[in-house]
C-alpha cells in the first residue's frame, strides 16, 4: 500500500481519506459537509492549564465547547455516534466532573446516551489531599434510535462457556453465545484477552510504546473498539482535538477513512509521521487486549524498601 494511495491531505475533498489539519477546530468543522461523519471521538482540553490549553472560568469553557459540539452534531451522520472522553475539572483542590457538565449539553441538543463507560488505569499523579484519580469516563451518544452498533467484532470471551439455562423450556441448553459474551460499560483492558469488565487500559506515560511528547497522550487501544463497534469499513471517523493522530491511527488500523484537527503544529506533523509509520509498518503500537503487566514481587522495585522496613521496626 503506497504512501500515494494513502496520501493525508491538508483539508477535506471529496476523494480525500486522510485528512489532518492544523488549525482552530470549530473553523475545520465548518468546511465538512453534513452527516459525512460515522463516529466522532476524541478527548478535548479539560481547561487545567496544559501548555497547549489557556485556562478560562469552567462558564466559557463549556460555552466554547457547546459551539464545537453544535458543528459535530452536523456532520455526525444520522446513524452515527459520538464518543467524548473526559476527566475531571480542578479549581482549588476541588473536584468539577466535566462529564456531568457535557451530558447536560448534549442532552439540551437531542442525542440520546447509550452507555456512560469508565476507563480505569492503574497509574497516575499521586493527590495529597485527596484520593488520587485512577479512571476517567467516555460519554456514548447517538443521534437517533437507529444507529450502527456492530456487536460481534468487539465481543470477549465468556469467563462460563459452558453454562446453561437452570430452568424454563431452555433448560439443559447452553446459555451463552459462541462467539463471546457483550463487553459491560466498565472496562478493564485486560488480563486475559478483553476477560474482565473494567477497561484498564494502561495510560500513555513514559514506558508506553505508543509515548510522543504530548502530555495528554490517549492510547489507540481506547479508540479501537468504538471503532469496530460504531462504524462499517469505509466509515469516517472524526477527532476534532486529534493531538499527536491516535484516533486516526485507531480507525485507519481497520480500514476506516480518518479526519482529524488540531491547533499545535507540532503535534500536527507528529501525528501524521505516526501515520506514515504506520502504513511503513514502523509504528509502535500497544496490541489491543495485551495483558497489563502484573509485578511478580520479586523485581527489586515492587520489594517494601529497607528504609522502610527500619521505620516500621523502630515504633
Amino acid at each position: 500500500m503506497s504512501l500515494f494511495e494513502n496520501r493525508i491531505d491538508d483539508t477535506y475533498e471529496n476523494d480525500s481519506k486522510i485528512v489532518f489539519n492544523n488549525g482552530d477546530t470549530l473553523d475545520f468543522l465548518k468546511t465538512l459537509p453534513d452527516q459525512l461523519v460515522k463516529l466522532a471521538i476524541t478527548s478535548p482540553p479539560y481547561n487545567v492549564g496544559k501548555s497547549y490549553e489557556v485556562k478560562t472560568s469552567i462558564e466559557e469553557y463549556l460555552a466554547t465547547q457547546e459551539a464545537v459540539i453544535e458543528e459535530l452534531i452536523r456532520v455526525v451522520d444520522d446513524h452515527g455516534s459520538i464518543a467524548w472522553q473526559v476527566g475531571n475539572y480542578v479549581d482549588k483542590g476541588e473536584i468539577f466532573p466535566l462529564d456531568m457538565f457535557y451530558y447536560q449539553i448534549f442532552k439540551k441538543h437531542g442525542l440520546k446516551l447509550r452507555n456512560r463507560i469508565i476507563w480505569h488505569f492503574g497509574h497516575g499523579l499521586h493527590a495529597s489531599k485527596r484520593f488520587s484519580g485512577r479512571y476517567e469516563t467516555v460519554l456514548w451518544f447517538t443521534k437517533s434510535d437507529d444507529y450502527t452498533f456492530n456487536l460481534d467484532p468487539v465481543r470477549i470471551p465468556a469467563k462460563y462457556p459452558g453454562k446453561r439455562h437452570y430452568k424454563g423450556n431452555k433448560k439443559g441448553q447452553l446459555s451463552g453465545n459462541p462467539k463471546g459474551k457483550n463487553p459491560s460499560d466498565v472496562w478493564e483492558f485486560l488480563i486475559q484477552e478483553w476477560d474482565k469488565e473494567l477497561w484498564e487500559i494502561p495510560n500513555v506515560k513514559a514506558n508506553h510504546p505508543e509515548k510522543t511528547i504530548h502530555p495528554c497522550q490517549y492510547p489507540i487501544e481506547l479508540v479501537e473498539r468504538f471503532v469496530l463497534a460504531t462504524t462499517n469499513e469505509n466509515d469516517f471517523v472524526l477527532d476534532p482535538y486529534a493531538g499527536v493522530g491516535s484516533a486516526l491511527i485507531g480507525a485507519l488500523m481497520h480500514e476506516r477513512k480518518a479526519l482529524g484537527v488540531d491547533k499545535e503544529k507540532e503535534y500536527v506533523e507528529i501525528g501524521k509521521q505516526r501515520i506514515r509509520d504506520f502504513y511503513e509498518g514502523n509504528l509502535k503500537i500497544r496490541p489491543m487486549g495485551k495483558p497489563i503487566y502484573k509485578p511478580t514481587g520479586k523485581e527489586k522495585v515492587a520489594q517494601i524498601p529497607e528504609e522502610w522496613k527500619k521505620l516500621v521496626d523502630q515504633k
